[in-house]
């Protein structure tokens, strides 16, 4: 690509200003969207089993255009891209707002999945040409609002459109933002024209869209249609084996869909390991508090929203601090600190009981935003740091692959074992509730004051059953960032050197990349 403006050493700020705008609108609706689901039901006249089409279509569609990112923007340019998604991303938008049934919400879902699966990879890819390496954590900071605040923004701002002015809405506040972002990205990014044209890698694309489409179906209705059933295992052997064929292919083929060649590199290959295992948790407080709040404590959504936004301005503040933190010290030290404040804060969350005090829950959030706002960005940063700028679209479109395909499993997962383990704990203590009041003295008070005191006993069971099967989820999860911890600490330390020049780029390019600062023992 041949870049047509002036060079992007110094003024890197306005621009990156206006990827953040693409990158938050596109994960923010990822979550805003679940919040209206029940009103969006009413609204469409739609039946429950289908109306998780309209979230699960979407997410779909998102694993299947994210590798397609790095091809396109060879071919039309980066900045091209960036804006063609931006407005496609409004315009689809507004046709999900205009949706007058459920089978034309689907259909305009998976429309706006396209763009939306777009923006934030060739977003990422934008800013290692934009900013210069030594700001480069500083601008990976910044960059992090829109990747990790927006999906904690999204319940808020859904719960309070939704019920106090029109589910719509969720929709068409997009298109004035997406307008907006397109006139300034006209304005300010660099323009660039594409050099060569790539062969479009078709077997590749099949095998690895079919691949995360069958994965990704199988986490998304793997509790309705039964982990046992044939379909789901059908599903799971075809989409590995596809996956397989995937790496095949691109090992041998000239212009490959995404290069696999990141993986040869540890730094990298050990960020999306430590992105992965952060992303499972994040996911598990981002699902499971909001549902302990309102299933369990019996607040609304918006009152459960509003619960957690002190930990998403914890995460507004702590990411453009660990952006500063990464140039100065490396990624080292920030990734070990903050994993282990998370895992440390996931065992707090593995203690809840129905009568825990909403102050308590905010302060457990808040420090475990504390720890994923000072690691995240540096894991991230440190991994794509490593690579040579011709390898950065294929990392930015495997890092968001990953974080779907490991924010969607660890849903699944979790809620599969906490149905599994909520069946089994209610069958466990209904039949203690049997042995009598001999037995357990409160089922004789509540057997006293006759079925509305039976009825009691029975939601204090269940709540108490629930809260257990959401511990359970935050005991994994405090768990997988324990060992975590290992990974972060071997990380590089300190500043990155100045770049130097590798030959080993695609086609004979010179391969650029930041040497790691010497090791501290």
């Amino acid at each position: 690509m041949v870049s047509t403006t002036k060079g992007t050493a110094q003024g890197w700020a306005l621009p990156l200003s206006v990827l953040i705008i693409g990158t938050f609108m596109s994960v923010l609706d990822t979550t805003i969207v679940n919040v209206a689901i029940p009103k969006m039901q009413t609204g469409l006249g739609a039946p429950p089993d289908d109306i998780e089409w309209v979230a699960t279509g979407y997410t779909l569609a998102l694993g299947v255009v994210v590798p397609l990112t790095g091809w396109l923007g060879d071919r039309i340019g980066k900045t091209n891209l960036y804006i063609w998604a931006m407005v496609g991303f409004a315009a689809t938008s507004v046709l999900c707002g205009l949706a007058w049934d459920l089978p034309s919400m689907i259909a305009f879902r998976i429309l706006q999945a396209i763009p939306g699966g777009l923006l934030p990879v060739v977003s990422m890819t934008l800013l290692y040409q934009i900013v210069p390496p030594a700001r480069i954590g500083s601008a990976m900071g910044m960059y992090g609002l829109g990747v990790v605040v927006a999906p904690s923004v999204g319940p808020v701002l859904g719960g309070y459109l939704v019920q106090y002015v029109d589910w719509r809405l969720i929709f068409y506040i997009n298109a004035p933002v997406g307008l907006l972002g397109t006139a300034a990205a006209l304005a300010v990014l660099p323009r660039s024209r594409p050099t060569q044209w790539p062969r479009f890698d078709l077997w590749g694309f099949v095998t690895i869209a079919y691949g995360l489409f069958a994965l990704l179906l199988v986490t998304s209705e793997g509790q309705s249609w039964g982990w046992d059933g044939y379909r789901i295992r059908m599903l799971l052997i075809s989409g590995v084996l596809s996956l397989a064929t995937f790496v095949v292919i691109e090992l041998e083929v000239d212009n490959p869909l995404i290069d696999l060649r990141v993986f040869r590199r540890w730094p990298y290959l050990n960020s999306i390991l430590l992105m992965s295992i952060m992303m499972v948790g994040s996911f598990t407080a981002m699902y499971f508090i909001p549902q302990f709040l309102q299933n369990v404590q019996g607040l609304q959504a918006l009152d459960a929203g509003l619960t957690m936004v002190p930990s998403a301005l914890v995460l507004l503040v702590m990411m453009p601090v660990a952006g500063r933190l990464y140039d100065r010290f490396g990624p080292r030290w920030p990734v070990v600190i903050g994993v282990s404040v998370a895992a440390y804060a996931s065992f707090l969350l593995a203690g809840l009981t129905p009568g825990t005090p909403r102050f308590d829950v905010i302060m457990w959030t808040c420090i475990r935003n504390f720890g994923t706002g000072l690691a995240m960005m540096s894991v991230i940063t440190s991994g794509l740091a490593s690579l040579a700028p011709a390898l950065t679209a294929s990392a930015s479109g495997m890092n968001n692959i990953m974080q779907r395909v490991s924010s969607s499993v660890a849903v699944a997962v979790f809620s599969s074992l906490g149905v599994a383990a909520s069946a089994q704990l209610m069958s466990d203590r209904s039949a203690l509730l049997d042995t009598g009041a001999q037995a357990l003295p409160e089922v004789a008070a509540a057997t006293e004051r006759g079925p509305e005191g039976l009825m009691g006993l029975y939601q204090m069971l269940h709540r108490g059953v629930q809260t257990e099967t959401y511990n359970n989820g935050f005991y994994i999860a405090a768990l997988m960032s324990t060992a975590g911890i290992l990974l972060a600490l071997t990380l590089r330390s300190g500043p990155a050197r100045r770049t130097t020049a590798q030959p080993t780029g695609p086609a004979g390019a010179p391969e650029t990349r930041a040497e790691p600062a010497a090791v501290e023992a």
